[in-house]
């Protein structure tokens, strides 16, 4: 397996997942390949083998710009990817892609839901997703990850990340209008130990990976507060956004992987409360 990533927040815990299960891994960061460097092909190729499965998981996330020059880095990325893939041959690519491809107000999502990014970042994933696509006689999966949580985040998005973080510097936290909004999230060892699956069988085609229980960001807030010793308020805001819901059919997640089983939230951010406070 070549991990292309494999120092983010998601690299991280599946490279630790395919060494529990004694898989042979290439694990590659930008210090070790800049994908967005000229020589990022050539050194990748050097690399690959046609036998291999590669995941790319390779992406500056929001929090690193939103703009068009974000855009074009990350678009840099999947073409030294594709090229090399094109060039070496692969047995097995996986694309983890995300669910900002879907409309925001997008109510009901299933693999069978039209992308219609409504930023920059959808429209990035949207556009690598085509990129893997067109790569000649390649065995692709595509992923789709709903809202990812867990101890090392890097995006601080909006839900459990940012709420703990809130909470562990001021003691409260903050919400957009009531957090009356939707939203379903997944712990990230089990995003890892999905992929790792997807990887083994190789799994080919779309699937989003979500847990299909989706919570009020009030509701999320508050389990994330409960975790704390000291008092954390949850403080609603000003709305200056319209309230959207989103909740997944996973039937073809299940179809797909009807063993997997997927941590509910509740247990969850009190797991990652525990990791940092190391009592885990």
């Amino acid at each position: 397996m070549v991990l292309l990533g494999a120092r983010g927040f998601i690299g991280v815990r599946l490279a630790a997942e395919l060494g529990r299960l004694g898989v042979a891994t290439l694990a590659l960061g930008s210090a070790d390949i800049d994908l967005t460097a000229a020589d990022g092909q050539a050194r990748l190729e050097a690399l690959l083998r046609p036998d291999d499965a590669v995941i790319m998981l390779s992406a500056l996330t929001p929090d690193k710009g939103k703009g068009s020059d974000t855009l074009l880095r990350n678009l840099a990325m999947a073409r030294t990817v594709c090229e090399a893939l094109a060039k070496v041959g692969c047995a097995h690519a996986v694309y983890v892609s995300s669910d900002a491809v879907y409309a925001a107000d997008q109510s009901l999502v299933s693999e069978e839901t039209p992308p219609s990014p409504g930023d920059l970042y959808g429209v990035m994933h949207l556009a690598r997703e085509l990129m893997f696509k067109a790569v000649p006689k390649l065995p692709l999966t595509i992923v789709r990850p709903t809202l990812v949580y867990g101890l090392a985040d890097t995006h601080n998005s909006y839900g459990p990340n940012r709420f703990r973080r809130n909470a562990e510097k001021d003691g409260r936290i903050n919400l957009f209008g009531n957090g009356d909004e939707t939203r379903d999230h997944v712990f990230v060892d089990d995003v890892a130990r999905l992929l790792a699956q997807i990887l083994l069988m190789r799994t080919v085609g779309l699937l989003n990976i979500a847990t299909g229980h989706s919570h009020t960001f009030r509701a999320t807030a508050e389990l994330v507060a409960a975790t704390f010793d000291t008092k954390v308020e949850v403080v609603p805001s000003a709305s200056v956004n319209a309230v959207t819901h989103r909740h997944y059919d996973i039937t073809a997640l299940h179809a797909a992987f009807p063993e997997m089983r997927y941590l509910p939230l509740e247990e969850g951010v009190r797991r990652v409360r525990r990791e940092a406070t190391g009592q885990a």
